[in-house]
């Protein structure tokens, strides 16, 4: 199954009827409260008491320098609204009476012109989906016109735990056992044709994991092949596709990343 939290980009799905059709006209309150509390760049705002100095908080204001200083792009200031509910059945409320054409999901991200949101409920998974999606925030407010697989990609990096440097173990056992018992190989230009989040697939998360895993923390010059390509996309608004930049640099890109990730899995302690 496709993994719960999803990213949902009004503007860049302008195609497709369901995300213009959203009724923000309708949201004269949106929030759960009147006076998000902030946090540096991000703005909570939650139904419940939410200690400053918890934890979670903590971890997702560290995000931001992880996620800038990774990427090396310049850090932004524009504020990322966290509607946080504390209870799936309250958030899901919210969720049908505000943003009807959106599909069921514990977390989703939001961007409009003017502003970046994130909407999630309390769980024992909160700190995952709030890595994810709090990432996609802090991507948009320095990269606004960022890919599709790119996005979805670095989020699944940085929702893991930190420390673990963005090994996220479920995608790598996924994809190398589907390379080991089925052959599968990773390609790119698939990923790149995907143009909505309704369109992927938990392969297509986990792919787009990989390459970005395996471009972070395998060479210099691959590290800044993706970084570079971030910093075109921001100066500039667009940039050819990754795929072809990699490709000119690797003389099978696909076997080289399916070859990584097997040896990547024989290195993991077994559990």
């Amino acid at each position: 199954m496709p993994r719960a939290p999803v990213r949902l980009l009004l503007l860049l799905l302008a195609a497709t009827a369901s995300c213009r059709s959203l009724p923000f006209a309708r949201l004269a309150k949106p929030l759960p409260t009147d006076a998000p509390t902030a946090h540096e760049q991000l703005r909570f705002d939650c139904d419940f008491p939410l200690p400053a100095e918890h934890r979670l908080v903590r971890e997702l204001q560290a995000e931001r320098d992880d996620v800038y200083a990774t990427l090396g792009l310049p850090a932004s200031d524009e504020a990322i609204f966290v509607h946080l509910f504390h209870d799936a059945d309250t958030y899901h409320e919210h969720l049908t009476r505000n943003f009807p054409m959106v599909p069921n999901r514990r977390a989703f991200f939001v961007e409009t012109d003017t502003k970046l949101h994130v909407y999630a409920h309390w769980s024992d998974r909160v700190g995952e989906d709030l890595r994810h999606e709090v990432a996609h925030g802090y991507l948009h407010a320095s990269v606004p016109a960022i890919p599709l697989w790119i996005d979805e990609g670095l989020a699944e990096y940085f929702e893991v735990p930190r420390g673990q440097g963005g090994l996220n173990r479920p995608h790598l056992l996924l994809l190398s056992d589907l390379i080991e018992h089925n052959g599968w190989q990773p390609k790119l230009t698939d990923l790149e044709a995907l143009t909505t989040a309704g369109d992927m697939q938990q392969e297509h998360y986990a792919e787009a994991w990989a390459w970005v895993y395996f471009l972070l923390n395998t060479t210099p010059e691959r590290r800044a092949l993706l970084t570079g390509y971030l910093t075109e996309l921001r100066d500039t608004g667009r940039a050819a596709p990754l795929s072809e930049r990699l490709a000119s640099r690797h003389i099978e890109p696909r076997r080289t990343l399916a070859d990584y990730l097997i040896t990547l899995k024989a290195q993991q302690p077994v559990n």
